[in-house]
């Protein structure tokens, strides 16, 4: 079992310094070029074609926006994949009946084209086993090597062997492939639900987690933060989203082109071998680029922590702003503050979040000339706050970060805390500079 001491989890400051390592070389211009061409055509089929019903209604279903997250694009490139796959079989070819020379060559290039597509779903098969292979491997490192192992990898294989009969009882009841890839998807969002609520379990549910099944409390806090909206998994969907969601455009727009040309085969009045050549040439472009697309996203995902350590956390926010602090609070200890504050009517702000761990007490406190500390703000638990209080007299003021409450787990904690003076009424200095003006004459 390796050991989390002094680890917390990535967070998107360290990310985003990261990923400054690795830049995506831009897609190929023949991406956006034969997206076009293919939307142009099929359009071209709705108005100069006898309209089939509901050919429309599809079309616009069909061009929905990507969406935003990086591993549902993933699974609808998989999605349409399998439905240019369905097209290609050779049950599902228009030159059924067909003996001309030109049909019989047609017919070869589709078998070509369906081989060079399934290559295409075993890349993104295979990427997708990797990146899930990874995290869990990540999970097993981290916990002891007894039975608590053995009962996680069981409780698992369990899982997914349940989550695989759902997804054959769809396609074995004649559910389609737009089915069956809304489940896998259901089943994606399942698995992070419950990894965010096991992450944010507390008090006693989180230390029987943590000694009876094994899971660290650091990785507690991964699963919990790793897929937060503004988390870190954010940087990653903004510097690597939008090639995706092109070549997801793009695989969207194949299949859309080969189901109208299928549709209309015999009445197409263009080219048979230049409508041939554009679906060739776009299931070519679109398999290099996309392939591309995952080995890079491969090599970027293995080389990238998923745990690091609190001085590299904290080094990496204090790039993004050098005012801010990092402690690490021991379980059973508090950090503290103390700013002496020379005038009336100052102002005592502070900024604060943890970068591990659920949350951490919190107050302000004045200190007497006896030494005594008399609360000013009152004590609550937060995972963040932000905040400012205006003092009534000059003195000691503390700032308490309290973690004694815990009896295991120690507080990883990003801050900063400021004394700011009283602002001055620039009319009550000028009147009074004026006074002092007049007495000295």
């Amino acid at each position: 079992m390796a050991s989390t001491e002094g680890l917390v989890p990535i967070t998107r400051a360290y990310l985003a310094k990261f990923y400054d390592k690795y830049s995506f070389a831009p897609l190929s211009e023949d991406v956006d070029r034969l997206s076009n061409e293919l939307r142009k055509c099929y359009r071209s089929f709705l108005t100069e074609l006898p309209n089939r019903a509901g050919e429309e209604l599809l079309i616009s279903e069909m061009e929905w926006t990507p969406p935003h997250k990086i591993d549902e694009n993933l699974w609808r490139n998989r999605e349409q994949i399998e439905e240019i796959l369905f097209l290609l079989e050779k049950r599902n070819w228009p030159m059924k009946g067909h003996a001309t020379s030109a049909d019989t060559a047609i017919a070869t290039t589709v078998e070509r084209l369906d081989a060079e597509m399934h290559g295409i779903l075993t890349a993104v098969q295979s990427f997708q086993s990797a990146s899930t292979e990874k995290i869990f491997n990540m999970v097993v490192t981290y916990m002891p090597q007894d039975f608590r192992c053995s009962l996680f990898k069981q409780q698992r294989e369990r899982s997914e062997r349940r989550k695989q009969a759902e997804v054959d009882a769809v396609i074995s009841s004649g559910g389609s492939i737009r089915d069956k890839y809304s489940l896998l998807w259901k089943q994606q969002m399942e698995r992070r639900r419950q990894l965010a609520q096991l992450g944010s379990a507390s008090g006693v549910y989180k230390t029987l987690v943590k000694y009876l099944v094994g899971v660290p409390e650091v990785l507690l806090d991964f699963v919990r933060q790793i897929n937060d909206h503004h988390g870190p998994m954010e940087e990653q969907r903004q510097r690597y989203g939008p090639p995706l969601y092109q070549l997801t455009s793009m695989t969207i727009s194949i299949q859309i082109f080969l189901k109208m040309w299928w549709r209309h085969f015999d009445e197409v009045k263009l080219s048979k071998d230049d409508l041939l050549s554009l679906v060739e040439q776009s299931i070519h472009v679109y398999g290099s680029e996309f392939k591309r697309f995952l080995v890079f996203l491969g090599e970027v995902f293995e080389n990238s922590p998923f745990l690091i350590p609190a001085e590299e956390a904290g080094a990496a926010e204090l790039n993004q702003s050098d005012d801010f602090m990092e402690a690490v609070i021991p379980a059973g200890k508090t950090h503290e503050v103390r700013l002496t504050v020379d005038s009336v009517n100052s102002y005592i702000a502070w900024d604060f979040k943890l970068t591990s761990g659920k949350d951490v007490g919190f107050c302000l406190e004045l200190i007497s000339h006896s030494g005594e500390s008399n609360p000013i703000i009152p004590y609550q638990r937060y995972e963040s706050s932000q905040g400012n209080f205006c003092t009534p007299i000059a003195g000691i003021y503390k700032l308490v970060w309290d973690n004694s409450y815990s009896t295991f787990y120690k507080k990883s904690l990003r801050y900063k805390v400021d004394s700011i003076p009283p602002v001055i009424d620039t009319t009550q200095l000028d009147a009074s500079n004026e006074e002092t003006i007049l007495d000295a004459n």
